[in-house]
């Protein structure tokens, strides 16, 4: 960027920082290879298979920036560190929404050992303690097989495969 559009670019944060929403219209043009170039390094670095696209990072950051009020505008600099924090932010929370929906989303919360009573005989079940003794194992092998179990099951439950992962 050379050091004419730097002046205008600082030009329009400013303006936009009075709120101007009209510099803001202008200055997206302006930077948008900028923008484009960080969202390309940023989801390159994601794990593999990741679902956002560089395009709708570059859009979320822009609605983002619309409802940005509390930042006084200094310089370009500034507007790319800002946008590349709210990048980074909107990675991260698309990721977290990603493991709460894989990991059930708002599915109902049932408490697992107790929906599993299903011994005729209350007076066979065996805390962890009494099952590491039974079989021969420590109480962390006892709770690492139970999660274990807990993770096929609901895997299972929902039509998973129990091949490989």
């Amino acid at each position: 960027m050379n050091a004419t559009s730097s002046q205008e670019l600082t030009g329009l944060l400013l303006a936009w920082g009075r709120g101007d929403e009209e510099a803001l219209q202008k200055l997206i043009p302006l930077v948008y290879g900028h923008l484009h170039a960080a969202a390309s390094r940023y989801i390159a670095n994601e794990r593999r298979g990741h679902t956002l696209q560089t395009t709708a990072l570059i859009h979320e950051t822009y609605l983002r920036l619309v409802n940005v009020r509390k930042v006084k505008w200094q310089n370009r600099a500034q507007f790319h560190a800002i946008c590349a924090r709210l990048m980074r932010r909107i990675l991260i929370d698309f990721a977290r929404s990603r493991g709460y929906q894989k990991r059930g989303g708002g599915a109902p919360h049932v408490k697992f050992d107790e929906a599993l009573l299903v011994t005729a005989r209350p007076d066979a079940n065996l805390d962890v303690k009494e099952t590491a003794e039974v079989l021969r194992v420590s109480q962390d092998t006892v709770m690492r097989d139970w999660k274990l179990a807990k993770v096929w099951l609901l895997r299972d439950l929902r039509g998973g495969s129990h091949h490989g992962s």
